[in-house]
């Protein structure tokens, strides 16, 4: 049976993660000390004891996922994957899971992209929302009837997209979907718009670091978020990592590719199981 290996991305944060790792493994110690070091505070304090605000904060989120995932796949059990896959930021824990990026370049690359996130974020006021019920073609066609930027950005299960856009975008998006017969709309706690050309200034900041990196051919491939394909190139994982903000994740497709290529056991590594949770409702 082949099995896959996938890794959550922001949202799946809690107040005490990782904690267990570090309890039961002294190795997971040493990469601890190693973000800390990198990072420049006390990123064991913030995942182990909050506050949840502090935690919630991108510069500290981000970082934070990242090491908890990757502590998991560096401790877990003769870990022999024969694909992995990551959710958004999960992309960089499945790089590094994956022996293409070292541990400490792939926290300094998360670093980079949680702080040319927020400066983004900072530079025009933006968000995103959650449709439920209508079919990602639906999704697409009354994004596109909005006069100003609004775009799917996350496909996260079947019946089940996130949006981003400016915010003039997002309340005109949410009335239509609402008219047309969404389940749900609801804006989400975000304060901008991830993966959509909103980010574009952070894209290329992040560019400019991944172009600096030492990147090194995969143990296995990598189904990846702006294709939704596997990629075992080194250039071509580059590429794809560089437009991933700008680009909405592909995550139901990418789940249905990998069941097309034969993976039926998919093991989460990472805080939370909300990646499991998808991916039982994606036929």
């Amino acid at each position: 049976m082949k099995k896959a290996f996938v890794f959550p991305g922001q949202g799946s944060q809690f107040v005490g993660m990782a904690k267990d790792i570090l309890d039961e493994h002294s190795v997971a110690k040493k990469y601890l000390q190693q973000a800390e070091d990198i990072l420049g505070f006390d990123l064991a304090n913030l995942m182990f004891n909050g506050p949840e605000d502090k935690l919630l904060q991108t510069s500290v989120t981000q970082p934070a996922i990242f090491v908890h995932s990757v502590l998991a796949a560096l401790t877990y059990k003769d870990f022999k994957p024969d694909a992995v896959a990551g959710h958004s930021l999960g992309e960089f824990s499945a790089l590094v899971a994956a022996g293409v990026l070292s541990f400490e370049d792939g926290l300094r690359l998360v670093q980079a992209r949680a702080n040319a996130m927020q400066k983004a974020c900072d530079e025009q006021k933006s968000g995103m929302a959650a449709i439920i019920g209508l079919d990602d073609e639906k999704v697409e066609e009354i994004c596109s009837e909005i006069d100003t930027l609004v775009v799917p950005a996350n496909y996260n299960t079947s019946g089940q997209v996130v949006i981003s856009g400016t915010m003039d975008g997002i309340e005109k998006a949410i009335a239509a979907f609402q008219e047309s017969g969404a389940r749900m709309a609801i804006k989400l706690k975000v304060n901008g718009a991830f993966h959509s050309p909103l980010m574009k200034s952070a894209e290329d900041e992040l560019a400019a670091k991944i172009e600096e990196t030492n990147f090194h051919a995969p143990i296995c491939p990598i189904y990846q978020n702006v294709v939704a394909t596997a990629v075992k190139d080194v250039e071509e994982i580059k590429t794809n990592l560089i437009k991933q903000l700008t680009a909405p994740v592909r995550w139901t497709q990418t789940i249905k590719q990998m069941k097309t290529d034969g993976f039926e056991s998919f093991e989460e590594l990472g805080p939370g199981k909300v990646l499991s949770g998808l991916i039982r409702k994606i036929k």
